[in-house]
């Protein structure tokens, strides 16, 4: 039976053959001391107290879906669907317990639940329905998603109170999902070493065949694995939720690469036998360690994508390096003694670091002197020509003003930029700026930046829950009445419309949502033919649009949530639009402007989102000087059409 040790080959005696192969053999572990080196070296925020709890908290929710997806990995399977099963389950808690007054005590064991009965769907799929793990546990990434959003109605839902303490700490310093995900650690760690699954899992995935003809059966231990892997998607479920106050249906989106990258990167093999929890949890904390360290430098988002892809690629080649240089497993049951020496390996390497650590955190003894302001801005994300816009105007106004202005994209992502908001008041900036994924998820974060004294500004979209000292905004549920009025008027008062929406549980899709609506109930001769979100994706709102025109090939006008739909439901129409149909989008970006220009796109409602990105910058600096400011400024949105296209500029 293959177990999670390794065992060297003899013929590397001596010291140097010693030290290589310590470093060959824990591959993981030294890139991670590598790294905590070099960040050390590089920043001098790294090695702080705070940074370093924060760097905890961040990895604790990737830490405790990898020490399930590690039951599956070593078993030789894969699963896809964990990302989606935290979503679900964390869903099922708020809106049992908010919603329907449930004992919070048992909407904490219904989402445990849930947990359970998706890792059993998988197994079933997998040991009975003989379906590829692939695709099986692919399709309930998006069954559970679906529910997820069903349930929740594409809105967040608040979280319990009591259950809300997860994301808290103890004694006003330890964070309650880094216990967590310790607790969670040692019961994977146990479940591997020392229990009979445990066992069977490192069987199963060395050889199956052998596995059943030996009297194992296969079928039911494939079952009590991604059963596991549910119960722990389920635990990181509920502590991101706890952490971000709410239950997202969008939360943890994509958390399942970064759980198996996880796995991988701390040694275990995707072909299965081997794998531990140490390693694990190793593999998480590289994966923090590299985010929270690439924020501090100021790295561009994009670049951040590129270098830990390139890590992950790194640490699977260092483990083919390292088997193929003597390291093989060790048979069953001879993993005794190499515990002990695993042991010995990991306090050594927590002496080095230590050690190396403390002579680099000489360079920024002294050196702290800043001679501009220092800002964070993080930006719900990068990939749409609005935010991009407000970076542009923030970025400008900040080289005016001598402000060292550092960007962060949070990808949609209200987790990772709960991270992002926590480097910067780590790193004690002057001023951070936020343009929140939503509005409930950024106020633990905001209320943090409170806490230190670091004055905090909205843009685009408010904070609930926490108190900024200004927020810079348009209002979009009367952009949304502008655009519902716009196309009304345009087609006479009479017409087959639809609306295509954004991304659900964002505050912009449900703020500009009930705009719409709000804006048609004084057209009653308005029918609105289909609403369907497009989240905020050209490419989607070209897909929905061409789906919806099958349907109603009668519609007469649109209204997309941006103009990046507007431009996709444009090239569904063809030649139609602009004439037979009348399409209104929203935010006034270059190429909305640009079609506008030609008359295929009817009107945008334009926020001027450079002005956003400048004022916002300024206001942020009067708020670090301790200057006055108001608690609201409202940039006011324009109907552009092509009649005064011409003399706007966003």
């Amino acid at each position: 039976m293959a177990t999670d040790t390794l065992k060297s080959r003899p013929g590397a005696d001596g010291a140097p053959g010693a030290v290589r192969r310590l470093l060959l053999d824990n591959g993981a572990l030294t890139a991670l001391i590598v790294l905590v080196i070099a960040l050390s070296a590089l920043s001098g925020d790294f090695l702080t107290t705070d940074n370093l709890l924060n760097i905890g908290v961040q990895a604790a929710v990737t830490a405790i879906l990898a020490f399930g997806v590690t039951f599956v990995i070593v078993s030789a399977g894969i699963d896809l669907s964990v990302g989606s099963v935290a979503a679900l389950s964390a869903t099922v808690l708020a809106w049992s317990a908010t919603q329907h007054g449930v004992p919070v005590a048992l909407a904490v064991v219904l989402a445990l639940a849930t947990g359970i009965a998706a890792g059993l769907v998988n197994g079933f799929l997998i040991a009975y329905g003989k379906l590829p793990p692939f695709i099986a546990t692919l399709a309930l990434l998006s069954v559970g998603r679906g529910l997820a959003l069903v349930i929740s109605q594409g809105s967040p839902i608040a979280f319990p109170g009591s259950v809300s303490h997860l994301g808290d700490t103890l004694g006003g310093w330890l964070p309650v999902p880094v216990l967590v995900m310790v607790v969670m650690g040692l019961v994977a760690a146990f479940v591997l070493g020392r229990t009979y699954i445990g066992r069977s899992m490192y069987a199963i995935g060395g050889n199956e065949e052998a596995a059943r003809l030996s009297g194992l059966r296969v079928q039911r231990q494939k079952l009590a694995i991604y059963a596991l892997s549910g119960v722990f998607a389920a635990v990181a479920g509920v502590v991101l939720a706890a952490r971000l106050s709410s239950a997202q249906p969008q939360a943890a989106d994509g958390y399942e690469l970064d759980a198996i990258a996880a796995v991988v990167i701390g040694g275990a093999s995707l072909a299965g036998g081997t794998g531990k929890a140490s390693g694990t949890l190793i593999g998480a904390l590289i994966l923090a360690v590299l985010r929270n360290g690439l924020n501090l430098l100021s790295v561009s988002a994009f670049w951040q994508q590129v270098v830990i892809g390139v890590v992950i690629a790194l640490a699977v080649l260092l483990d083919t390096v390292r088997r193929k240089a003597g390291a093989a497993p060790a048979a069953a049951g001879t993993g005794g003694g190499n515990r002990g020496r695993q042991a010995a390996t990991y306090v050594l390497a927590a002496v080095v670091t230590v050690a190396v650590v403390g002579a680099t955190s000489f360079l920024h003894g002294g050196s702290s002197s800043s001679t501009n302001p220092r800002m964070g801005l993080s930006l719900s994300t990068l990939n749409n020509p609005f935010f991009v816009q407000i970076r542009a105007g923030a970025q400008a106004e900040a080289k005016k003003l001598g402000v060292d202005l550092t960007v962060t994209d949070a990808q949609n992502d209200a987790s990772q930029q709960a991270n992002q908001l926590q480097n910067f008041t780590s790193s004690n900036l002057g001023a951070v700026i936020v343009n929140p994924v939503d509005s409930d998820a950024a106020g633990n974060s905001v209320k943090a930046a409170d806490k230190a004294g670091i004055p905090v500004v909205a843009v685009d979209r408010g904070v609930n829950k926490a108190s900024v000292d200004t927020l810079v905004a348009s209002d979009n549920v009367a952009g949304g009445e502008l655009a519902a009025k716009t196309v009304a008027e345009k087609l006479g008062g009479k017409g087959g419309i639809v609306i295509l929406q954004g991304q659900a549980g964002t505050s912009a899709a449900r703020e500009r949502a009930a705009g719409f609506a709000r804006g048609l109930r004084a057209y009653p001769g308005i029918r609105v033919l289909a609403q369907q979100p497009a989240d905020f994706d050209r490419t989607k709102g070209l897909d929905v649009m061409s789906n919806l025109l099958q349907a109603h090939p009668d519609v007469r006008g649109v209204i997309a949530a941006n103009d990046e739909m507007a431009l996709g439901a444009i090239k569904a129409l063809g030649s139609k639009a602009g004439k037979s149909v009348q399409v209104v989008g929203f935010d006034g970006t270059p190429d909305g402007l640009t079609a506008v220009k030609d008359g295929t796109l009817y009107a945008s409602v334009a926020q001027q989102p450079t002005q956003l990105g400048r004022i916002a910058v300024d206001n942020a600096l009067k708020a670090v000087r301790g200057e006055k400011v108001e608690p609201t400024v409202k940039v006011p949105v324009k109907v552009v059409t092509k009649d005064n296209v011409a003399g706007f500029s966003g």
